[in-house]
């Protein structure tokens, strides 16, 4: 060992006695694993956990009695038939394939559930229509966790809902595997009463020359926490990955995202958009990105971009690029957040609109790239109808 390395090794030593958190130099290094105790009770001071509300959480970080289930949700498949549903137990081997928890409370996830659903289309397989996925809570003051696959054989296509709804605390973990040139487009919508509290991790691998649209929508919930990731496991990739939410006052909404470009002539895409009104709204958005010396020829972008409707929201923003290669073809990152345009709304009364009138159309506006990407009209119109309650309560 150098003097160098037993330098750093003493210094970390030394702050680890000090009880001073060490973050991993990158992305790419931090701990992924299926034992919930290989994982440290997390303290608030963690990078991952430093914007979480713990106290919020209802103990699911902690361990011991207080992640003891007390509940279990109910999940519901609507499919076209050429879908196949299983239900299966905690040791099909084909669970975990897609990535491994990256928290705690994931891991958490994954050694609690009892069994899981498992949803797969065959190869060269065109869904006739969406498959819509039920998942209604466990009910006020109940604890439940679960766990949901999605595969797609090769050349498969696909469109897929996962609705999220009711009352309670749920954690899970969602698997989205996609075999070579396959196509799955998804939207899960975190619909959930103003009780309830979820925290989930969404795993997605892409098979070569795969493409998948990820979109998440998050209106209701007291706290909700999504992670997705995505992994490339072959060339060829391409993932988009969209987001919409709309904090209100009390509300505290969690998207943290991971792109791992490991393999060469890969894409990604992210693009998400909040808007946040009173007291309390709280809006989380981290957006990592890495580029592996392996992933020459990537292409990768993310934009984060958030409206503040009133005093007394807040929305943290935090974008982040690693390179290892300079052999791209391009990488980006954006990320605003400010209040309404003054110029947009004086244009819009200048033309006889009332003012509150006026607000909920920049809204609209500003919400019209996200939903217009939403391929289901069904889902797409009622989204709409819900945003148009939540910008009701808009004022002067």
């Amino acid at each position: 060992m150098t003097v160098a390395e037993n330098t750093t090794e003493n210094n970390v030593r030394s702050a680890l006695r000090e009880g001073a958190v060490v973050p991993p130099s990158s992305r790419g290094e931090r701990f992924t694993g299926y034992d919930v105790e290989a994982f440290e009770v997390p303290t608030g001071r963690e990078e991952i956990w430093r914007f979480t509300p713990m106290k919020r959480l209802r103990g699911l970080h902690q361990g011991g009695d207080a992640v003891v289930p007390t509940g279990k949700v109910t999940l519901s498949v609507d499919a076209p038939p050429e879908v196949t549903v299983e239900t299966v137990g905690r040791e099909d081997e084909r669970l975990g394939q897609a990535g491994a928890p990256g928290d705690r409370v994931a891991a958490q996830a994954y050694s609690s559930f009892t069994e899981a659903t498992i949803v797969s289309v065959g190869a060269e397989t065109t869904l006739s229509r969406p498959a819509v996925i039920t998942v209604t809570g466990p009910g006020k003051d109940l604890l439940a966790y679960g766990h949901l696959q999605i595969r797609l054989a090769p050349y498969a296509q696909a469109s897929l809902v996962l609705d999220h709804r009711g009352s309670g605390t749920y954690a899970d973990n969602v698997e989205f595997i996609t075999g070579e040139g396959a196509r799955l487009t998804v939207v899960s919508v975190q619909d959930w009463d103003d009780d309830a509290v979820h925290v989930s991790e969404h795993h997605l691998q892409l098979g070569k020359d795969s493409t998948v649209k990820h979109t998440v929508v998050t209106l209701g919930g007291d706290l909700v926490r999504l992670s997705p990731t995505a992994r490339f496991a072959a060339p060829g990739g391409d993932v988009e990955l969209l987001g919409l939410y709309f904090a209100d006052a009390g509300q505290h909404q969690e998207h943290r995202l991971f792109v791992d470009h490991a393999q060469p002539h890969c894409k990604s895409h992210v693009t998400y958009k909040g808007a946040l009104q009173g007291e309390g709204a709280h809006s989380v958005w981290i957006g990592d990105v890495l580029i592996r010396s392996a992933a020459e020829g990537t292409d990768t972008y993310e934009l984060n971009r958030n409206l503040l409707l009133t005093d007394g929201a807040r929305a943290d923003s935090v974008p982040n690029l690693e390179i290892e290669t300079g052999e791209i073809e391009g990488a980006g990152h954006a990320s605003a957040t400010g209040r309404f345009d003054d110029e947009q709304l004086f244009y819009l009364q200048s033309r006889g609109i009332d003012e509150a009138t006026a607000r909920r159309l920049v809204v609209r506006g500003f919400f019209f790239e996200i939903l217009n990407r939403i391929d289901v009209p069904e889902l797409r119109q009622r989204l709409e109808a819900e945003i148009d309650e939540e910008l009701q309560a808009i004022g002067h």
